[in-house]
């Protein structure tokens, strides 16, 4: 998820979960990350947002499910620390193309769920490490990160969370992981 992306009372994302990243930037999106205060463990978007909690029906979890179960699971590296500005910094795939494959057959699948509501031209596969604290915390969580480098990994599975957002006083709400999709060969 990205700063900027107004965030719905109650909302969901497709989500590639990266648990191999989580020693490597666990704690600096602990303090860092707002999407990690509020429950979502390390990942790299598939679709958000995805569709209203309401919409979330069975027959929907079962269309996601066959989707993933049709596309092929794959390595991938985390590789570099990138920025959006100075704003956000994130862990960036070597290859980018199977997430951007994953998202577009995901989109074309639910073609209401554009990639972050269809804010941008270009959508950048990424690992958020932080996107709070201010630029100096930033930069140390980015030189800290970057020591991890590189992080080889399989994408496994798609999860799909569901969350409230935030209450009326600015509150994170919880996310919650409500199905896992594997992908194909897993």
């Amino acid at each position: 998820m990205l700063p900027g992306v107004p965030i719905a009372p109650d909302e969901s994302a497709l989500l590639v979960p990266v648990p191999a990243a989580e020693a490597a930037v666990g704690r600096h999106r602990a303090k860092l990350d707002r999407s990690a205060r509020e429950g979502v463990p390390a990942h790299i978007t598939v679709l958000y947002p995805f569709l209203p909690l309401a919409e979330v029906t069975d027959e929907v979890v079962e269309s996601v499910r066959a989707l993933m179960a049709g596309i092929e699971a794959f390595d991938f590296t985390l590789d570099r620390v990138s920025w959006f500005g100075g704003d956000v910094v994130w862990l960036g795939p070597r290859d980018p193309a199977p997430f951007r494959s994953l998202a577009d057959e995901a989109f074309a699948a639910f073609p209401s769920c554009p990639p972050y509501g269809g804010q941008y031209d270009d959508v950048v596969p990424h690992l958020t490490v932080g996107d709070l604290g201010g630029e100096d915390a930033l930069r140390q969580a980015a030189a800290e990160v970057s020591g991890h480098l590189p992080i080889a990994t399989r994408a496994t599975e798609v999860i799909l969370m569901t969350g409230p957002g935030r209450d009326p006083a600015g509150q994170p709400g919880r996310w919650r992981t409500v199905a896992a999709f594997r992908l194909g060969g897993a």
